[in-house]
């Protein structure tokens, strides 16, 4: 037997039940967040239904699945970023789910067309600034990080990490490609740094007058306005936050979602999976317990800081037709040199 496939196959066995009678689901996750497995054994004591779980970075989890193939054991694929489902999604990997439930209760934007992939939580894209060297009115607006007045006054992570090309993404959609070129360039000259670390890392760096303004997702704020040390505390009264482009199509919104894989060997518990997260009190466990936004809007948000952002517009394009757009928006990026 090829080596591969008799690998496979002993994988697959050690996720099947363990006697006929036994309800599991086999979850492939991309979230490494401890306060999921409230939500996983929540799931459990629901259904009866037993969660094996995979985790493992965006990329080798797609590939793992794509090696597994027919003989996956993989019932649901789950990650942050509607590019990365995408991705998974133009490789065949999802099939389409037919549900009343979801169709009812995740809003249109916030899914796939075909109903291959569904969004259960969101995060926005916003503009986080020094107080003592902006106000908010100087960074109202996306288009604003790209004014000579913000030359060496920029920080960013990697142009070519998947947040900051959802959003490239998005202000194609919104502004057509020229455009969106000639906002990366101005973004690109008014950089204090070469790009680097992730979305705390310049929020630290706003706070210590590294530069003066910066791009976050709200959920690595709030985790840091949770913080119980005092030094967190101290660097975010020195960080103001910009709900972009309100007067105009709305802030940029990142996802977290998922889907049922085509070569589901449980696809009944793949279906009731995916209805559970879109269920009010799953939708909970990703407000408060992983600072996020719920999908659906009956979902009852405890979370005081999360709260505390204020409501704001939210930019309502098509989670994925704009993940369609992202291989446009890296050529863009690549371009203008914002890598």
């Amino acid at each position: 037997m090829n080596p591969r496939l008799a690998a496979v196959l002993c994988f697959a066995l050690m996720l099947s039940p363990a006697h006929g009678q036994e309800k599991v689901l086999n979850l492939y996750s991309a979230r490494h967040y401890q306060t999921d497995e409230a939500l996983y054994s929540n799931f459990t004591h629901q259904t009866g239904i037993r969660i094996n779980r995979i985790e493992g970075k965006e990329e080798e989890l797609v590939e793992r699945i794509r090696n597994e193939g027919a003989n996956s054991p993989a019932d649901v694929f789950i990650t942050v970023d509607a590019s990365r489902l995408a991705q998974a999604d133009a490789f065949g990997l999802f099939a389409p789910v037919r549900s009343a439930l979801l169709e009812e209760r995740i809003p249109a934007h916030l899914r796939d067309p075909e109903s291959n992939w569904f969004a259960f939580s969101t995060r926005a894209r916003v503009i986080i600034y020094n107080k003592l060297k902006l106000k908010a009115a100087d960074v109202g607006n996306y288009e604003d990080l790209a004014k000579p007045a913000l030359k060496g006054k920029l920080c960013s992570r990697s142009g070519a990490h998947p947040y900051n090309i959802s959003l490239g993404a998005a202000l194609i959609q919104h502004w057509g490609e020229v455009k969106t070129e000639e906002w990366a360039r101005g973004v690109v000259a008014n950089f204090a740094r070469a790009p680097k670390g992730g979305d705390t890392d310049q929020i630290k760096a706003v706070a210590a007058g590294e530069c003066d303004v910066a791009l976050s997702n709200t959920y690595y704020l709030v985790r840091l306005l949770r913080s119980t040390k005092p030094e967190d505390r101290t660097m975010m009264e020195k960080v103001g936050v910009v709900w972009p482009n309100q007067s105009g199509f709305g802030t940029h919104i990142n996802i977290s979602g998922g889907g049922m894989l085509k070569t589901a060997p449980n696809k009944d518990a793949a279906v009731k999976f995916l209805e559970y997260l879109a269920s009010d009190e799953a939708q909970a466990y990703f407000a408060n317990g992983n600072n996020e936004w719920p999908v659906v809007k009956s979902a009852v948000i405890a979370n005081p800081e999360l709260k505390a952002l204020g409501n704001f517009k939210a930019d309502t394009l098509n989670v994925g037709e704009l993940a369609r757009t992202t291989a446009q928006a890296q050529k863009v990026f690549d371009r203008a040199g914002y890598r």
